[in-house]
């Protein structure tokens, strides 16, 4: 095992890798917790899709992919919330038709310019060999001040995940932090496609809130157990794919969902053993009346 993990971080591709899918993991999870609360995980997936479409485009002009990505995915969040909240369409129904139209764009994109190459599969399913030092820079920097907002906003994240109205009612600004979340959402998913894929990144935002949130009840528990359970899980996939040989995208989704099953049986097992105690102290107390 040890000889395995010094072969591993002997290459500076993994090393690149590893800190980027950290820092990425890590932010993931804080933001998958509110946003599976709030019923907009699919979030992810939809401005995933739009991030292939902006770097398929970005590509096609010959760009630099994040610097066009970045600011696009942003424009495309802050148009996924106005949609949704002021129109008729709603929810799941503002992400298909955003994320369906920037997929189709890109693939459009694609075929018109430089085709389906090992470039474009690359940010459809991730790879770790197309870490680049500039990926790197841009990726810590992105991943620091999505980390800064977060804990400095925590308070009114919390807030406004719980009960939009009560927030509202107290002086939070609510259409400003939900904005906020999707904001952070996006930089997330720009810089974790280059790694993860456009297809599988929206699996680190979900997985380890689901997970976390099969043993725990309170949100700092589920933030923390998410937090950690994301880093672990992307360690371990990476590990996994390095010894396998596998894709790192798919591994590391396949790394959450093993955890998900884990943290589901000892949930269940549990809640098992509370209502068997439960109903072992009313017996109990009947005995006794």
């Amino acid at each position: 095992m040890f000889e395995l993990l010094r072969e591993l971080f002997s290459y500076d591709f993994i090393i690149r890798a590893m800190i980027v899918g950290i820092l990425v993991a890590l932010c993931a999870a804080l933001l998958g917790v509110s946003l599976v609360l709030k019923r907009y995980s699919m979030i992810g997936d939809g401005l995933s899709h739009v991030g292939f479409g902006t770097l398929a485009i970005a590509m096609s002009l010959g760009l630099a992919p994040l610097q066009v990505s970045i600011p696009l995915v942003l424009l495309a969040a802050f148009l996924l919330l106005r949609i949704s909240e002021n129109s008729k369409i709603k929810g799941d129904a503002a992400i298909a038709l955003i994320s369906g139209s920037a997929l189709a764009i890109g693939v459009l994109v694609i075929s018109l310019t430089t085709g389906l190459n090992a470039d474009v599969c690359n940010y459809m399913f991730g790879s770790i060999l197309a870490m680049k030092m500039d990926d790197l820079y841009v990726s810590v920097a992105v991943a620091i001040v999505v980390l800064i907002l977060y804990v400095l906003f925590y308070n009114r994240i919390f807030a406004v995940t719980f009960d939009e109205h009560f927030a509202g009612a107290t002086g939070t600004r609510v259409g400003v932090y939900n904005m906020l979340i999707a904001f952070l959402t996006a930089l997330v998913i720009v810089v974790g496609m280059r790694m993860m894929g456009a297809m599988l990144i929206s699996s680190l935002i979900i997985f380890p809130a689901l997970s976390s949130m099969r043993v725990f009840g309170s949100f700092k528990r589920v933030v923390i157990c998410s937090a950690i359970l994301s880093v672990l899980c992307f360690f371990v996939g990476l590990v996994v794919s390095f010894a396998l040989d596998t894709p790192a995208g798919a591994s590391i989704v396949l790394a959450n969902l093993l955890a998900f099953c884990i943290f589901a049986l000892v949930g269940f097992l549990r809640r098992r053993f509370l209502l068997k105690t439960h109903t072992g102290e009313e017996r109990m107390e009947g005995t006794i009346k």
